[in-house]
């Protein structure tokens, strides 16, 4: 019986494996159905809200480049050096300025002992220091507070006491400096000019004799060369930053790459602009390029 049984059961092995290899098997016609589905790849080409968002950056870049041109153009510009220098100085820490330089005659002769009398207007109050420069010229105050202050220099000549008066701009830290330093040189007009002065009394002579240039300063007081210089820069760096926006859009519109142009908008958004107008625009630039959607085309 258990031979019987295994020859049966290797004989159904047998008769399985020939059917399916077997010529009716492959005889047997197959069917194929088809999915539906098609390859598909993204348009190379910027699609038409994409240029639109390409040229609204480059519009943006130039807003910025005219800002860079403005910083660069001291005496002519929006935005002027010496404002620039002041709204920084209004968030500076108190007592972190120091004012320096060296008072020469009108020759260029160094003046020694020369009182060099610094005030200032802080809550309705008028504060003050005073120092006396070395025999080279030199002063150095410390301990100033950043932003506008009143330098009046008292040389001694001749019986007469010449009081030469300017408005002067202190420098705050630079980035993370805990020092602003302010270097000012000062030449003291001569003692024909200082004689051609009207007394405050109506006298013919007076002793004390003045020069008042604050007036003349009310819109450009004088502050150090090197904070003019670093806003020169930053202008620059306007300029470098418009430019270099403007080349990532137009190679952006060129390849059709989204990634380029949202490249293109972060870089106009530090280029600043006038009253911040670039950076409000560069903003709504960055957050259009998110709503560019390439279409899809369909291999053949």
């Amino acid at each position: 019986m258990g031979m019987g049984e295994g020859e049966e059961g290797q004989s159904a092995s047998i008769d399985y494996i020939d059917e399916m290899t077997s010529d009716i098997s492959s005889n047997q016609n197959i069917m194929f159905a088809s999915s539906q589905s098609k390859l598909t790849i993204e348009q190379k080409e910027m699609p038409p809200i994409g240029t639109a968002t390409g040229i609204f950056i480059i519009f943006i870049s130039l807003l910025g480049f005219i800002n860079g041109l403005d910083y660069t153009s001291a005496q002519s510009g929006l935005v002027r050096p010496d404002e620039f220098v002041y709204s920084m100085a209004q968030n500076a820490p108190d007592e972190s300025a120091i004012f320096r330089g060296n008072i020469f005659d009108h020759n260029g002769t160094p003046l020694n002992d020369s009182v060099v009398y610094v005030s200032w207007k802080e809550n309705g109050m008028w504060n003050s220091s005073e120092i006396n420069s070395n025999n080279e010229g030199y002063f150095e105050i410390e301990k100033l507070d950043p932003g506008m202050i009143r330098v009046d220099i008292i040389t001694n000549r001749d019986g007469h006491q010449d009081v030469f008066s300017n408005r002067v701009l202190l420098s705050p830290p630079a980035l993370f400096e805990p020092i602003g330093f302010t270097t000012i040189d000062f030449t003291i007009p001569s003692q024909q000019e200082f004689s051609e002065q009207e007394c405050s009394n109506g006298a013919d002579d007076c002793v004390i004799r003045e020069i008042d240039l604050t007036p003349q300063q009310m819109d450009h007081p004088l502050m150090d060369p090197g904070a003019a210089s670093l806003y020169t820069t930053v202008g620059i760096a306007f300029i470098g930053l418009a430019v270099m926006s403007i080349g990532f859009a137009i190679w952006a519109l060129k390849s059709g790459s989204i990634g380029l142009l949202r490249t293109s908008a972060i870089l106009s958004f530090f280029t600043m602009g006038h009253y911040y107008t670039a950076c409000l625009f560069g903003l709504i630039a960055f957050a259009l390029t998110y709503s560019i959607k390439k279409p899809e085309v369909i291999l053949e």
